[in-house]
């Protein structure tokens, strides 16, 4: 589920965004952020330096002789961030960078761009415009013919539009292109300790903001204004970017949402996915609970999801292919009356994806991925149970694995009447 989409239909989920909320219940529930509650301890993380993201360039240009690759062609996004430091939305125009396997980088950008490139690239490399009247692509295959790299394949990273693709084929005829796929992921997969400890920081905001929300929710608000509420709290306490949003009833029985607005009464279930990041590096979180006493099925759904949680955690071990993480939950939950396989009632999505400097990234837990898990891998564990027409529950927490096993970022609550821990 593509993380752009999925955050942008949430908040269509949660009333059709704060247009549908009432302007008097959003004002409350943002005059009511409290101070971080004091059992939620924030923790410390430094930025990512210059000398981590050399380290990272020179792991890429290890992959690219060992797979035979000349260079590697990377657009606008969190994979030119990860690499250059260069923080780039994309557009028309084309802004990239081409990583060769050997030696310095070179960046494209418009040349009245030239100046912002310069300066947030933090790796030895060298910059190339080009005016509004010119093609890019003629620059790309320029600097690859002067580095006599234009015979070797060039690698492309996974979500390089095509119009750059057919442009360098048709500036470079003959030319052979291929997957980036084992460059980028080889280097992007694993963590470093600086990266899990930005991501630690992301999860501890979350958290803290969840729990300094929780009683502050009242009959009558929408979706919209609960988030409202959470990305409030979520900013005052160091988060960038406050993301996800909230559904309510039935709406939280599609993973998703529905369109259709609906308002906290007692006996509501409500679902909060939001998350927020720290130095572009992702948290994201979801917490199910009612408001008011909880019904006997309210409280069984909770309780299963609360042990598929314990469940995938017990299966996620260094060497295990992450699909039988998901293959284990499902088997638990077909064991108890669920599904089977991706019917519902039941767990309709896989039971967990990649989180890094995107919310959602290589690689998945899901059935038939055969990546072994190793130390450094990180993911959202969140099979969530969804009853069509009635109501879902979904917990989310993510983890990262370690030599030993997987350690959470944030620990699942304990009960449905502490819904926040």
């Amino acid at each position: 589920m593509p993380s752009a989409s999925r955050r942008n239909f949430l908040a269509l989920a949660t009333g059709a965004g704060a247009v549908a909320a009432t302007a008097g219940v959003a004002s409350r529930a943002l005059a009511q952020v409290p101070a971080a509650p004091a059992n939620t301890p924030i923790a410390a993380a430094a930025p990512i330096t210059r000398e981590e993201r050399n380290a990272r360039l020179s792991r890429a240009q290890a992959l690219m002789r060992q797979h035979g690759i000349a260079a590697l062609l990377v657009e606008a996004g969190s994979t030119l961030t990860y690499f250059t430091g260069v923080k780039w939305g994309r557009s028309e125009r084309l802004t990239a960078a081409l990583l060769p396997n050997d030696g310095p980088i070179c960046m494209v950008t418009p040349a009245f761009e030239e100046s912002r490139v310069r300066e947030m690239l933090v790796v030895p490399g060298e910059v190339r415009v080009w005016e509004e009247d010119e093609d890019p692509s003629k620059l790309v295959a320029g600097w690859l013919q002067e580095h006599k790299l234009a015979s070797g394949k060039i690698g492309i990273e996974e979500t390089v539009r095509y119009f750059a693709v057919d442009g360098l084929q048709k500036a470079l005829p003959g030319v052979q292109v291929l997957s980036g796929n084992p460059i980028v992921n080889g280097c992007r997969i694993i963590k470093t300790p600086t990266e899990i400890a930005l991501m630690q920081r992301a999860n501890d905001i979350t958290i803290a903001a969840y729990r300094s929300i929780g009683q502050k929710i009242e009959r009558g608000m929408s979706g919209a204004d609960i988030t409202a509420l959470m990305r409030a709290a979520t900013a005052s306490f160091g988060g960038e970017t406050p993301s996800g949003g909230t559904t309510v009833d039935k709406a939280t029985a599609a993973p998703h949402g529905l369109k259709e607005p609906q308002l906290v009464k007692d006996g509501s279930v409500i679902l909060m996915d939001c998350g927020c990041t720290v130095d572009g590096y992702h948290s994201d979180i979801s917490r199910t609970f009612v408001y008011g006493e909880p019904s006997k099925l309210q409280r069984k759904m909770w309780a299963d999801i609360h042990r598929g949680q314990e469940i995938a955690m017990e299966a996620a071990r260094p060497g295990v292919p992450c699909g039988k993480v998901d293959d284990a939950v499902r088997a638990y939950y077909e064991k108890i009356g669920y599904g089977p396989g991706y019917k519902t009632p039941g767990l309709s999505h896989r039971t967990g994806h990649g989180i890094g400097l995107d919310v959602h990234e290589p690689v998945n837990l899901v059935h038939g991925e055969t990546t072994p898990l190793a130390a450094g891998m990180c993911f959202s564990n969140e099979p969530g149970l969804y009853a069509p027409g009635v109501f879902g529950v979904r917990l989310e927490d993510c983890f990262y694995m370690t030599e030993t096993g997987p350690r959470y970022f944030s620990v699942p609550p304990p009960s449905i009447d502490n819904p926040f821990g």
